[in-house]
């Protein structure tokens, strides 16, 4: 089982069966979850206990094509007060996916051209993982601020715009392609006059 523990700190606590070096360790497994020692995530997927406490979970290997979004987009980037409750993911609409009940996943049923836009790989905690970009965030905020409460949406975005880093052209595209273009120049003026 030694092989076993070095894969799993290998792979960032979290490894599947098809990774195994030692294809003998997979009998060893179920020994091992029964000690209390690994958790199974789904079937052919575990992972280490302390790894249930860190700041994000291997999304790809829980999840296979989620998106980091809403609320912990939005704590990543700091653009938020607002403690997210779980991993927010979003996957396409029409997705079945079951999730483990242990890591407090929410998941995001979004439509295509919504969950394809603005994504890009980050690295949080040791787990590369795929986001979506800080101006995709800032326009979810606005798009779903029915959900979250004007004042979250809000505060998202006087935020983003303290940002030295902002990019207002890039803002806009994304909030037209979400059909919030409207709201997002109201809510502009709103916040570059305050």
């Amino acid at each position: 089982m030694a092989g076993f523990y070095q894969d799993l700190s290998q792979n960032g606590g979290t490894i599947r069966t098809r990774e195994l070096r030692e294809p003998r360790a997979y009998y060893g497994i179920n020994k091992e979850i029964k000690a209390g020692n690994v958790i199974r995530i789904k079937n052919g997927v575990y992972i280490l206990p302390e790894e249930l406490a860190t700041a994000m979970i291997d999304v790809e290997r829980i999840i296979p094509g989620g998106v980091v979004c809403m609320y912990s987009a939005w704590d990543y980037y700091g653009l938020t007060t607002q403690i997210p409750n779980g991993f927010y993911i979003a996957i396409e609409k029409h997705r079945k996916v079951t999730v483990p009940e242990e890591f407090g996943i929410v998941l995001c049923y979004w439509e295509k051209k919504y969950y394809t836009a603005g994504v890009e790989e980050a690295e949080i905690a040791n787990h590369k993982v795929k986001i979506f970009c800080i101006e995709k965030s800032v326009c979810d905020a606005v798009k779903f601020r029915n959900k979250i409460g004007t004042e979250v949406a809000v505060e998202i975005l006087r935020n983003y715009l303290k940002r030295k880093d902002r990019n207002i052209s890039l803002l806009m595209d994304y909030a037209k392609q979400m059909k919030v273009l409207s709201t997002m120049r109201l809510y502009l003026e709103m916040g570059l006059n305050q």
